[in-house]
């Protein structure tokens, strides 16, 4: 890299919106999605749910009187149909969830209410209401929770009880209605009052009514903290694309589900690598920023995939290069042998570049990588406020080194001996052969700043 200061610590680039974007745009399809896939799962229930209640109701009420309900049944099915018909074909708005459960209770409170025209006269419609059959509503109101809608389960509620209010003030207005309010009878007055066809016990509908509203209302809060605890999931995921335009996906994950990942500082032996291009200062000086930006932009791409396929961090951008390592946050048995794959497929994807800029008419790329394998320290620096995962070490001085050593000699690549040495440790005889066939042994080399002569390897 041209005339930059020996680096330390991860430098953080600001997050584009794209990635994000994409993940909020995935978030509110995954949220039809669901929905969609809910409203065709409650279809799918209810229609069950009416094949199983005519069955009981085949059972229990004698012929001819079941036809009467075996017909509002089918009515019931049809609606169901007409919803999936809609649905399947992306006709269905928002207010047709709303409409189908104002539907569904309408006819609910008619099918339970209305005399049976196949039963004699002296059944009343008020013996109807005392039957028990509000039970009933309480199966749409559950099939709307499938919809993920707290505001629909709230509406089927509230649309339940005006409905249900509705059936009572028109038995309650019949002539021959009378009320009571058994909560204040006397057993004696309670038998002598069920005893009459007419009868309606005021107290029992308000308990119905409330205790609808109540589980309405609990269902609601129900589905709406199931669709927090999506969106929290949700969340957390855009959480990690952040952190993953900052940091490689091996710290992904340490740095989701802990505090502080690094805070513990150690020593470890891993794998060092740095990659620059050769003349980029001279190049850019004759550029717009637009061109050396969209420029950097593909050289990173091809960099940052070279990296991660072979499982190694990108510690850090530097301008026209790149700071790597392999074997943090974990360390490996075959982090040099990766290290070395990463620079042969650094190598080769710059080649296919060229080829490609060749065919444009455009000047080729130089790239040179330098290699190192040795002990660092690892762990965060930084203030509380701004703490960063550094790798330090002499590794890392060597390593970058090594990159510049390659414009003296005229190579692509400088590895240390250690490096090839650590490879053929960890490796089967024929991989580490393939993986160093391409090396050139070097003499041995006196690095700057550091106490000895390191042998190298070039490509």
């Amino acid at each position: 890299m041209n005339d930059r200061a020996m680096p330390t610590a991860s430098v953080l680039s600001a997050p584009g919106e794209s990635q994000i974007d994409r993940l909020s745009q995935w978030l509110r399809k995954a949220l039809e999605t669901e929905e969609r896939d809910g409203q065709l799962l409650a279809i799918k229930c209810r229609s069950v749910a009416v094949v199983a209640i005519a069955a009981l109701l085949g059972f229990v009420i004698p012929f001819p009187q079941v036809l009467y309900y075996f017909g509002l049944l089918a009515v019931f099915m049809a609606l169901g149909l007409l919803d999936a018909w809609l649905t399947v074909n992306g006709r269905r708005r928002f207010w047709h969830g709303y409409a189908f459960a104002a539907l569904d209770f309408a006819l609910m409170t008619f099918t339970i209410l209305y005399p049976n025209p196949f039963v004699t006269p002296d059944h009343t419609p008020q013996l109807n209401l005392q039957s028990g059959k509000f039970v009933y509503f309480f199966i749409p109101l559950g099939i709307l929770a499938f919809s993920y809608r707290p505001n629909m389960m709230l509406f089927g509620g509230i649309a339940g009880a005006l409905a249900w209010t509705i059936g009572i003030i028109w038995i309650v207005m019949l002539p021959e209605t009378k009320i009571w309010l058994a909560d204040g009878l006397s057993p004696e007055q309670i038998i002598q009052a069920v005893s009459e066809p007419t009868y309606v016990d005021m107290g029992m509908r308000l308990r119905e009514l409330v205790i609808f509203l109540i589980v309405a209302a609990s269902l609601a809060v129900t589905v709406a903290r199931s669709r927090r605890l999506v969106m929290n999931q949700v969340a957390s995921e855009r959480q990690r694309v952040n952190l993953s335009r900052y940091f490689p996906p091996n710290m992904v994950d340490q740095l989701a589900q802990a505090d502080s990942p690094f805070a513990h500082v150690r020593e470890q032996n891993v794998a060092v690598l740095f990659a620059d291009l050769v003349g980029f200062t001279r190049w850019s000086e004759k550029r717009t920023p637009t061109e050396v930006i969209e420029f950097l932009r593909q050289v990173h791409v091809r960099l940052e995939r070279a990296i991660f396929e072979h499982g190694g961090t990108l510690d850090k951008f530097m301008g026209d290069g790149i700071m790597a390592t392999f074997g943090t946050p974990e360390a490996g048995k075959h982090d040099a042998a990766n290290a070395l794959r990463s620079l042969r497929s650094i190598v080769r994807s710059f080649e296919e570049w060229n080829a490609e800029r060749l065919e444009q008419g455009l000047g080729p790329v130089r790239i040179s990588v330098g290699l190192h394998y040795g002990t660092v320290v690892t762990g965060d620096i930084g203030p509380e406020r701004r703490l960063e995962f550094a790798v330090l070490g002499d590794a890392v001085n060597l390593a970058s080194r090594l990159e510049r050593l390659t414009r003296r000699i005229d190579c692509l690549a400088v590895v240390s001996d250690t490096t090839l040495r650590a490879v053929r440790r960890s490796e089967k005889k024929s991989v580490a052969g393939d993986l160093t066939s391409d090396f050139t042994k070097g003499s041995l080399e006196d690095i700057r700043g550091r106490q000895g002569s390191v042998r190298i390897w070039t490509l």
